[in-house]
């Protein structure tokens, strides 16, 4: 809801007689609760229930955090990114102490629903114990400071969102946990054809953004991959050139490959990335067909 009337605010900023109106949508992975997010169904439980929303009439837009959102959507709708992209890093947020990972104690306790989180932070110190946290942020949070947790790993973007940004610990390098595709983004979907809606969104579209987030969607397609996988891209844009970085790991941390490219074509950048991980045995870290280059 949050990022919804942050898109609403920025699309009556730009059409001031605009009338919106928030449509609340509860989905599957909202009511199951699940210590893993891919036994609730993954993220399409989430993304799916705003899409039957518009496809029935009962929303014009469906807002999403472009992480949550597949590379390939149904072609009947259209999808952008939207606004300027948000903190793109992970946080580690601990209890009641502003603390590095390096800082962590031995054996420390670390929540996360997110497999590439649990990897990469395994890939860095194999003497944590990562363990699923569902909920929302404040169930989170609220676990957290009961003691259930000696941290948490969340999106920055989130929390910043939320007003929550000073429970941040240490906002993680994106190149030390390299973020989720499209991290940090933003996502506007409505049926393909409503001229009306694309003109007004389109209003809305940072370019460079857009095009990051193109390289990093681009790769995952190319890869098979997904949310329930241990891998994560990040574009950055320096100067008008995109900088991409690859990772996947095993999910217990022993083996992770890294590819960083840059390059101007946001498609071509992804595709060459995705050969190189390729090359280097991707498949057997993703469990997908990753060989392949259909």
């Amino acid at each position: 809801m949050t990022q919804t009337q942050f898109v609403a605010s920025l699309l009556k900023v730009r059409e001031p007689a605009l009338q919106v109106e928030l449509v609340r949508i509860t989905s599957q992975g909202d009511r199951d609760q699940s210590p893993s997010l891919a036994q609730a169904g993954g993220k399409s439980s989430f993304v799916g229930a705003l899409e039957e929303a518009v496809r029935d009439g009962r929303a014009d837009l469906a807002v999403h955090s472009m992480k949550d959102v597949a590379v390939r959507v149904p072609d009947e709708f259209a999808l952008h990114t939207f606004g300027p992209r948000a903190d793109v890093r992970d946080a580690l947020v601990a209890n009641g102490t502003a603390v590095a990972l390096t800082a962590l104690p031995c054996g420390a306790r670390v929540g996360t629903a997110s497999i590439r989180r649990r990897a990469l932070l395994l890939t860095l110190r194999r003497d944590l114990e990562v363990v699923p946290v569902r909920g929302n942020v404040d169930t989170r949070l609220d676990r957290l400071d009961a003691g259930g947790y000696h941290a948490l790993l969340l999106a920055c973007a989130g929390l910043d969102r939320l007003g929550l940004g000073e429970r941040i610990g240490q906002r993680v390098d994106a190149g030390v946990l390299v973020p989720a595709p499209g991290q940090g983004a933003l996502a506007v979907e409505y049926l393909a054809g409503r001229e009306d809606l694309d003109a007004l969104v389109r209003t809305g579209v940072d370019r460079e953004v857009e095009r990051a987030v193109a390289a990093e969607r681009q790769v995952t397609w190319r890869l098979g991959a997904d949310c329930a996988m241990p891998f994560g891209a990040f574009c950055a844009v320096r100067d008008g050139e995109l900088a991409l970085t690859t990772v996947a790991a095993d999910p217990d941390g022993t083996r992770m490959l890294r590819v960083e490219l840059s390059g101007d074509d946001p498609v071509a950048l992804g595709d060459d990335a995705a050969a190189r991980l390729r090359k280097l045995g991707v498949g057997d870290l993703l469990g997908t067909r990753a060989d392949d280059d259909g």
